[in-house]
């Protein structure tokens, strides 16, 4: 029998997904790396590494290596969909593994985003401080934009290499040879792929091998199964609190009030008399509990009654109001100008509006976590990281050890909506492995996970409009937030110097993206005006555009009502520079039943465009007393080629009642330097008994792919303020909306 007609072999998922397994995590420091950056992978038995992203098994297996995080957003389907399709194979046999951390996978196209977003002056040098940050981050809808280029060159010369060697055997040249199912064909003769992977590893590509077609592709735009759907199913996929190492214990921690907080002590003795309670470890600022069981840490922390003293004015709801108003009564920077706002302005009619949002918590369903092991100088970390190499270097240095001797372990991420960007459980957790000499698992608390969270910033909006001839012809938007992009890159790259420049520069781009909105305005202006609201700042999901489109399309609403204007038209009629987005108006428009927005009606419109893409929403929604009720949404998104249209509708649908989660909830409250939400039924988050419908309709486009992950979430809290608004007369200018 001839190996090309051997049976075909069996595979699982299970087989195939590969997640966080030992060897994924081995790295060399980044200072140790040449010029050329070569391909780290770890081979497996019988597995041949081809280049950085594709390994193929003498099986038949075609393993990919995901620079990107899997938070249940679908990267390690897309991204191996985009090479299994260059490369031709099976779509079967296709695995997938976190990629170990390199520069070759630097995540440039995000470092160039905030850059641009922050400032000009900054953007000039983006692409520098993309090169020399080099840093891997899942953020910014930026998976397919970013990774569909090279997945795809690494697929095609991966291909081009196994048609060399099947051309070789049959004496033909090989760019005649086809790729197809997992095989390499000729006029009927055919080889498999893990036939030719041995010596088709050892050949060098030819210099630029051809791309395929993208017309007629197997697998783009079609929707295979998800390759982490069957583990998370039956349980076989690990999360960073499923590891188990031998003769690990296990931490609870708690640190103090929001601000400068100094650890004063607490009831050891209660603590101690808890069985299986180990060790009480107290630093300047938090203290944990070691426990032979998760349990008896916890409980014993309980018992401690940890004690801490804040020094400063504590956090309050009140703080942050009161030094948001300050902030915006200052002096702004203008970051946005075209036309002459000030002249447009000059002795007309000017509608005002200030609208605000409070700070908000990712209430992810897997609490803040690490698991560390600190073994012969070497500190092996399990991570559930959006930026496996800040977290690295953040250790390293909390640590002072060297980044070479800090092993990241990046897992499946249980729902990060940005907060995977932080590392403050990864500096615990090593610091109290290495003192224990033992592994150790740190879980923070749900009460801890929302106190020291790193809360979407609050942001007070104030806008400015004149209307003429039924339209805009003005628009001044004034921000007071936190500077957002300096806090996101001092965080993420510390060393580049974004953050720096932001500084020098004046200004904040990144605090107030999506402001600019699409619409065509003869002026506008966009100012920001910095604040220190007390409260820390991270990436949320979205980030400024969460409150930018808020403030946007609820003033735009409210300036369709004094014009006397019905607010689908008084849209439409300034959309004609961006036919998509229009398109996607009129179509949800249609989907949804419009009527006007008519008073009863409770039907609100937005829309908002951001990564490429272009959304539009319609939400329906009236009051039940003091309770509000979401009943419907009707989405329709235009994200431009579709890899695979299932995870696109996955993304957006999941947008959306994020959105609605911070629209209505979210936001903790603070008191005294503490949350009063203490767990999640306390956010006020949607449940499944109360989610509205959801329709979602997806635009066919052939542009260059945008976006999903992050494009819903902003329109969805004006259009349900706007739809409460037509449903009961009243404006709600702040979020979360509250009938109080």
């Amino acid at each position: 029998m001839r190996a090309s007609d051997a049976p075909h072999p069996q595979f699982t998922r299970r087989r195939l997904l590969v997640g966080g397994g030992l060897g994924i995590g081995l790295v060399v420091a980044w200072a140790a790396w040449p010029r050329h950056y070569e391909p780290n992978l770890v081979a497996g038995r019988g597995e041949h590494i081809f280049n950085a992203y594709l390994k193929i098994a003498e099986d038949g297996r075609v393993i990919v290596a995901v620079p990107q995080a899997e938070t249940g957003q679908g990267v390690f389907t897309t991204l191996p969909q985009i090479a299994a399709d260059e490369l031709g194979a099976d779509w079967r046999t296709v695995g997938v593994e976190p990629a170990p951390i390199n520069p070759l996978y630097a995540n440039t196209l995000f470092v160039e985003e905030l850059a641009a977003d922050v400032a000009p002056s900054v953007a000039r040098f983006a692409d520098s401080f993309a090169t020399r940050s080099a840093t891997m981050v899942t953020a910014g809808s930026t998976s397919v934009r970013m990774y569909e280029t090279p997945l795809r060159e690494a697929a095609a010369a991966a291909r081009a290499r196994l048609c060399m060697v099947a051309a070789r055997r049959w004496g033909i040249q090989w760019e005649a040879c086809e790729t197809e199912n997992g095989f390499v064909t000729h006029e009927g003769k055919k080889l498999r792929f893990g036939e030719l992977a041995a010596d088709a590893a050892e050949l060098k590509a030819p210099a630029n091998p051809p791309l395929r077609l993208t017309a007629g592709e197997r697998l783009a735009g079609q929707s295979p199964p998800r390759l982490d759907a069957p583990a998370k199913l039956d349980g076989s996929a690990n999360f960073t609190a499923d590891i188990r190492l031998p003769n690990m214990v296990f931490a609870a921690i708690r640190q103090g009030p929001i601000g400068a907080t100094r650890y004063l002590g607490g009831d050891k003795a209660a603590a101690g008399k808890v069985r299986g309670v180990l060790q009480i470890v107290e630093r300047p600022d938090w203290v944990a509990v070691i426990g032979q069981t998760s349990w008896a840490a916890d409980r014993a922390l309980e018992l401690m009654r940890p004690r801490f003293e804040t020094k400063g004015e504590l956090v309050s709801d009140e703080l942050i109001a009161r030094r948001l108003d300050e902030a915006l009564e200052g002096d702004g920077d203008r970051l946005v100008e075209r036309g002459d706002v000030g002249k447009a302005f000059k002795g007309a009619t000017v509608q005002m509006a200030r609208y605000a949002v409070m700070p908000a918590a990712h209430a992810s369903l897997e609490p803040v976590t690490a698991t560390a092991s600190w073994e012969n100088g070497t500190l092996s970390l399990w991570l559930p990281t959006l930026a496996p190499e800040a977290a690295r270097e953040t250790v390293a240095r909390a640590l002072r050890i060297s980044a070479g001797s800090v092993i990241v372990h990046p897992m499946l991420v249980g729902g990060g909506f940005g907060r995977g960007i932080d590392s403050q459980a990864a500096v615990q957790a090593g610091f109290l492995s290495r003192l224990l000499k033992r592994p150790v698992q740190l879980q923070w608390s749900r009460a801890e996970d929302i106190l020291q969270d790193r809360f979407r910033p609050p942001a007070l909006g104030q806008l400015a409009g004149k209307i003429s001839g039924g339209r805009i012809e003005a628009l001044l938007t004034k921000v007071a937030a936190s500077s957002y992009g300096e806090i996101v890159a001092n965080r993420l790259l510390p060393e580049a110097g974004i953050a720096r420049a932001i500084v020098n520069a004046g200004g904040d781009g990144f605090a107030v993206a999506g402001a600019e909105t699409p619409y065509g305005i003869a002026h506008l202006a966009v100012d920001h005006h910095p604040s220190d609201p007390g409260v820390p700042a991270g990436y949320w999901r979205s980030a400024a555009h969460s409150y930018t489109c808020f403030f946007t399309e609820s003033f735009v609403d409210e300036l369709a009502r004094i014009a006397g204007v019905e607010p689908f038209s008084f849209r439409m009629a300034m959309l004609g520079g961006q036919p998509r987005l229009a398109r996607c108006l009129s179509t949800v428009a249609a989907l949804g039943g419009w009527q006007g927005g008519e008073p009863g009606t409770g039907q609100g419109l937005a829309i908002h465009s951001a990564h490429g893409s272009h959304i539009a929403v319609f939400a329906e929604a009236h009051a039940e007393g003091v309770r509000l009720r979401c009943d419907r949404i009707v989405a329709v998104a235009d994200v431009g080629r579709m890899i695979h249209p299932d995870i696109v509708r996955q993304q957006i649908e999941g947008g959306l009642l994020f959105g609605l989660a911070g629209a209505i909830g979210c936001a903790p409250g603070f008191e005294r330097g503490l949350t009063r939400a203490h767990r999640l039924g306390q956010l006020n988050l949607p449940r499944l008994a109360g989610a509205p419908d959801i329709t979602v309709e997806l635009m066919p486009s052939n542009d260059d792919p945008g976006g999903a992950s992050e494009l819903a979430v902003p329109p969805v809290a004006p259009a349900l303020a706007n739809a409460l608004f037509a449903a009961t007369g009243r404006r709600f200018r702040e979020l979360p909306i509250r009938f109080t």
